[in-house]
């Protein structure tokens, strides 16, 4: 039987040669082997993806349902809890320590606390006596094995455990997963970083209960420009591209630059968003503060910087100055209220009408050509 014709399959470009187009992130499609497969002459046999970030994306208005913004639920539901927002400060020390993590917790709001140079035992039982969730840091080495077993051997446990490292599809990731599910049986487990589906459903079958999309993308990484790896400059296709084979939540890390990629990510597939740098530089921010031309700013440095490993050892983050931006309350309000209007501009009355818009993607050859669902 020959092969089709190009009119029996218009909803599929045919691509111009048999081999992978390379593409910016301006909306482009780029055309990629299936896994394991040859390059084949047919079209059909392509698994094809758009490329794109936060800032070629613009979501499409529909009918507002609502008299008022105000009336829009911006919760979610995450872990067998609710909270206010789908919205979680990176888990760094420059942006979240415990005053802000009781702050957190306290008035509703989803939290991850830093693992460094922290006694997370001591912290769990704070929080616990005060009433309040427990949501950890993990790494994958033994001393962070025997701290999930003083978690267990004290009772204190913990609700939330982020496997947090900057290559989360290892089999590290999956012997700690094993371990924290047989110590602490309860406990929801969040494992990343991860950039491709293939990780995503490796992470859900070794058991973990979401994973943390994102390699790279955020305002103090590196990575891309020391390894040659991640998502930076294509994280929200990235997040497209692992929610379509998710089965459990994901967390979309780092890219986040405006209130308004909030509403996007849960439009491509986000339970929770984490956010760095709109986080930091507040007045009660863990940075030291600094003092430039008169002006005051905030310390902000990645996980992976020679600042927070004390040594200039498998460096993948850098350090930056953030404006201080006034009190970290402040800008949750602010941060509610923008998501109720992005939910009124969709349409909807809930956080989940946001995943129900048509946008389009600005830039490049697509620039004004065409709208996706």
């Amino acid at each position: 039987m020959g092969a089709p014709k190009a009119s029996e399959v218009p909803a599929i470009r045919r691509p111009r040669r048999r081999s992978v187009a390379r593409a910016p992130a301006t909306g482009r499609v780029t055309f990629m082997p299936l896994a394991g497969a040859r390059a084949p002459p047919h079209p059909l046999r392509y698994a094809i993806m758009e490329i794109f970030d936060y800032d070629n994306i613009l979501l499409l208005p529909r009918k507002c349902r609502v008299d008022s913004r105000s009336e829009c639920d911006t919760s979610v539901e995450f872990g067998g809890r609710r909270f206010t927002l789908p919205v979680v400060p990176a888990n760094m020390k420059t942006v979240i320590d415990e005053p802000i993590s009781e702050m957190l917790a306290d008035s509703g709001h989803f939290y991850v606390m830093h693992r460094f140079d922290l006694d997370s035992v001591a912290y769990a039982h704070r929080m616990r006596d005060k009433g309040l969730f427990v949501s950890l840091s993990s790494g994958v080495k033994a001393a962070d094995f025997a701290v999930i077993d003083r978690l267990a051997a004290d009772g204190v446990g913990a609700d939330y455990i982020t496997i947090d490292i900057a290559h989360g599809h290892a089999d590290s990731v999956r012997r700690a997963i094993d371990h924290i599910k047989q110590r602490l049986p309860q406990a929801f487990v969040i494992a990343g970083n991860v950039a491709t589906p293939e990780a995503v459903i490796d992470l859900e079958n070794w058991g973990a209960d979401a994973t943390k999309v994102g390699v790279g993308p955020g305002k103090v990484c590196i990575t891309k420009l020391k390894t040659g790896f991640g998502t930076g400059g294509w994280q929200l296709s990235a997040l497209k591209w692992c929610a379509r084979v998710a089965t459990k939540p994901i967390i979309a890390d780092g890219g986040i630059r405006h209130h308004g990629d909030i509403a996007k990510s849960v439009r491509f597939g986000a339970a929770m968003v984490m956010v760095g740098s709109l986080f930091a530089g507040h007045e009660e921010s863990p940075g030291a503060t600094v003092e430039v031309d008169g002006r005051l700013y905030k310390e902000y440095y990645g996980s992976a910087s020679d600042f927070n490993k004390g040594e200039y050892k498998h460096v993948e983050g850098k350090r930056i100055l953030e404006p201080i931006k006034g009190r970290l309350a402040e800008t949750l309000r602010e941060m509610r209220e923008d998501v109720q209007s992005s939910i009124s501009y969709a349409g909807g009355r809930v956080l989940a009408d946001l995943k129900k818009v048509n946008y389009v993607i600005l830039g490049g050859e697509n620039a004004g050509e065409h709208l996706f669902m």
